[in-house]
């Protein structure tokens, strides 16, 4: 197999990468920090948060830890500022796992069970966290374009959990909420439980 080369010299210039610097930048609009919370919710307008001056939002996890043991955290939107979390969602799941004490049970796994279709119910993101001491859910979700009154919302979610029984996890979630309303709210909770203790910061994409 032959080695392709590239003749263009316009990458050596350093002129030519004087616009990435605008191409965006995470605007931080704010931070929720859990202590024994039955919710974590972002509303429009409340507290500085925004869901209509950018196209793009990122909601980070910051080590969220489970009080019950195996509950699994989920979210849902709202286009009624928060009265209702009840959006229909067209969704899809998969996750990598692998158990830390014995090495084994290692996979890749397509989960149809934790699929929505066109469900207004909230969407799972996590399996079976565990409540163990050190034991913590970080990731992000990353919302498209909320307050667009044309197209569905779309999202992105991937996370590193520390499951029951040793577990390292790696979620992925993705799918839409199907409304053209604005989506001016979201919250996140957990099946069963409280949120114990960790944060979620929310960031616009300028």
């Amino acid at each position: 197999m032959s080695i392709v080369k590239l003749s263009n010299n316009g990458v050596k210039n350093a002129t030519a990468f004087g616009s990435i610097s605008s191409l965006g930048s995470m605007v931080f609009i704010k931070k929720l920090t859990a202590s024994s919370s039955a919710t974590l919710s972002f509303v429009d307008g409340s507290g500085g948060v925004d869901f209509s001056t950018y196209k793009e939002y990122v909601f980070i996890f910051n080590n969220i830890h489970v009080a019950t043991n195996m509950a699994d955290f989920s979210f849902n939107m709202s286009t009624d500022s928060g009265s209702n979390y009840n959006v229909a969602k067209t969704t899809t799941y998969f996750k990598a796992q692998h158990q830390g004490s014995t090495g084994n049970y290692g996979s890749l796994d397509y989960i149809a069970g934790f699929d929505l279709a066109q469900g207004t119910g909230f969407q799972r993101l996590t399996e079976a966290l565990s409540n163990g001491d050190t034991a913590s859910m970080s990731g992000y979700l990353h919302l498209f374009n909320p307050s667009s009154d044309t197209f569905v919302k779309h999202f992105i979610y991937v996370d590193s959990e520390f499951g029951n029984d040793n577990f390292a996890v790696n979620s992925f979630v993705a799918g839409y909420g199907n409304t053209q309303n604005a989506v001016n709210a979201i919250q996140f909770k957990f099946d069963t439980g409280n949120i114990d203790a960790g944060d979620i910061c929310l960031y616009g994409i300028a």
